[in-house]
């Protein structure tokens, strides 16, 4: 549904996307992942037609963003992340508006405003000024104008931000329930919301792609760096477990409690049994033995951190 193919735009010398290419399958929810700056913001803009690419190709629903964007921009929803919306209309008259722009009117019209009043959890200040509303309200407004038309396609800019925790939560339940109907670009900074609704990620920073998988398959990526973890109760010495079978090396932090030792990468059901056995033999005062598996937050900081 979406294809982009070495997508780069420079503001001056300065290349905020530089050879960016991903697809998202038709019916499915991906999140666009990225540290603040990474090129998020920017490559949604090419996207949705509100900026010009330097150079690069990208289509939606077969039709090219460039020439042919008036199609393309009935094909969509673009929720920005910080939405220009006008402060002086009230809720009701703007979603009117926008409606109108969108070529739907009549009896339509008022299905797909009532719609989108309560779907977007408005209808309690439909009738009040923009202006007057909070920046939560404001961003419920701008998911309300993304789907008055019910596009095929969703692309939503931090959708969440400025929601408190209970409508944050309900704002994932929305996307996931959308998802069954609309293909759907989700950026964010947020890991948990893309592990709590997308299907894939693509990770993005400092302009170029770094990542783009499934969730199940950047899981599996993160696993295989699995460590193992061992708390004593008193001060030991790492170099005395260096020479156990299935130990490549050993991290010493000093805790409360004592002593924990992390074995990045070790062969677990070799290393486990072997330290369990030293500890008792030399009265360690073993507190904590357990595998640790990294999460999907954990390999975004590697990743991005490696760049």
């Amino acid at each position: 549904m979406i294809h982009v193919d070495k997508l780069t735009k420079y503001y001056g010398d300065y290349a905020a996307v530089r050879d960016v290419s991903f697809d998202v399958p038709a019916g499915k929810i991906v999140g666009f992942l990225g540290p603040n700056g990474a090129g998020k913001s920017t490559t949604m803009r090419v996207l949705t037609g509100y900026l010009t690419a330097t150079s690069g190709k990208a289509t939606i629903a077969g039709l090219d963003v460039f020439w042919d964007s008036v199609e393309v921009r009935r094909r969509i929803g673009y929720m920005a992340e910080n939405c220009p919306l006008y402060k002086e209309m009230r809720v009701n008259e703007y979603l009117k508006f926008r409606a109108g722009l969108k070529g739907v009117y009549g009896r339509l019209r008022r299905q797909r405003i009532d719609f989108v009043l309560e779907r977007c959890w408005l209808n309690d200040v439909r009738r009040q000024l923009i202006g007057t509303l909070s920046k939560g309200y404001r961003q419920r407004v701008g998911l309300a104008d993304a789907l008055l038309a019910s596009p095929p396609v969703l692309i939503l800019d931090e959708p969440t931000s400025g929601l408190d925790p209970t409508q944050i939560r309900s704002s994932r339940e929305l996307i996931r329930e959308l998802g069954q109907e609309h293909t759907i670009l989700l950026s964010t900074h947020i890991l948990s919301e893309v592990e709590m609704t997308c299907d894939s990620a693509i990770i993005i920073n400092r302009g170029r792609v770094v990542a783009a998988d499934s969730l199940e398959n950047l899981a599996r990526r993160a696993g295989e760096k699995e460590s193992l973890i061992a708390v004593f109760d008193h001060a030991i010495d790492p170099d005395l477990v260096l020479d156990l079978p299935g130990c490549d090396r050993v991290i010493s932090e000093q805790v409360a409690v004592g002593t924990r030792l992390r074995f990045p990468s070790p062969d677990v059901q070799t290393l486990a049994p072997r330290l369990a056995t030293l500890a008792g033999e030399k009265g360690w005062g073993l507190r904590e033995l357990r595998p640790e598996r990294p999460t999907l937050e954990d390999l975004f900081v590697e990743i991005t951190e490696q760049e």
